[in-house]
């Protein structure tokens, strides 16, 4: 089984050894650089080219803002999953429009943090769960764009791509999809990419925005 290459990215040296541990016990994990300096970081996913990189936002040198999106540019395969004590709902919308892949708290428990890293590199989002709901509330109630703004139109997915885009938009991974539907994990996969085709939306947080915009959300979602 191919492990899953991390570079760890914080300016807290005991942090990062607590982290080496912890996910250099997993079996399908392994720590490949660790660095506190974004800069630094910079060179280190060019050389090292790691699957995942976990990035603090508070650095030795600049904000984990400002390298997030050059960090996606030096390779696409490269995920990059956030990992920081901001819980505050304008720090993940910024995360998010640079192109983050994955927003956890250093709160969260050990299992959700190996969980956040697994999602990723399975091209999932995750977002912390203590912010999914803000994240749904506020594209709800202020999101400005028009629906008509949007590139395609929901009426062109079939039933089933309205009930996994539906899903997509509430946070659940491919795999709750797919067990919630009863089908493969390959299958849902086939559906969102049609989804994306369908609607000309490569961004969770467009298909988030079109799927409340649109009423595909029902009760449940909007709690």
């Amino acid at each position: 089984m191919d492990k899953i290459s991390i570079l760890l990215v914080d300016d807290h040296a005991v942090l990062r050894t607590g982290l080496k541990l912890l996910l250099d016990s997993q079996k399908d994990m392994e720590i490949i650089g660790e660095t506190g300096s974004g800069m630094e970081a910079l060179k280190m996913a060019a050389e090292l080219k790691p699957r995942v990189i976990l990035l603090d936002l508070s650095l030795d040198d600049i904000n984990g803002l400002d390298i997030l999106p050059e960090l996606k540019t030096i390779d696409p395969y490269i995920k990059v999953l956030v990992l920081t004590m901001h819980d505050d709902e304008g720090y993940l919308h910024k995360v998010l429009e640079g192109g983050g892949d994955g927003y956890i708290l250093k709160k969260a428990a050990d299992i959700e943090l190996i969980t956040a890293i697994r999602a990723v590199n399975r091209d999932e989002v995750f977002l912390d769960p203590s912010l999914t709901r803000a994240v749904l509330r506020s594209l709800f109630h202020n999101n400005r764009k028009d629906v008509q703004e949007y590139r395609g139109d929901e009426e062109i997915l079939s039933n089933r791509e309205k009930e996994v885009l539906k899903l997509v938009a509430l946070g659940y991974t491919n795999k709750q999809i797919a067990d919630r539907l009863v089908v493969s994990i390959k299958t849902i996969e086939s559906h969102k990419a049609r989804i994306r085709e369908k609607l000309n939306m490569n961004y969770r947080s467009d298909l988030v925005k079109y799927a409340i915009q649109k009423g595909l959300l029902n009760k449940e979602g909007e709690k």
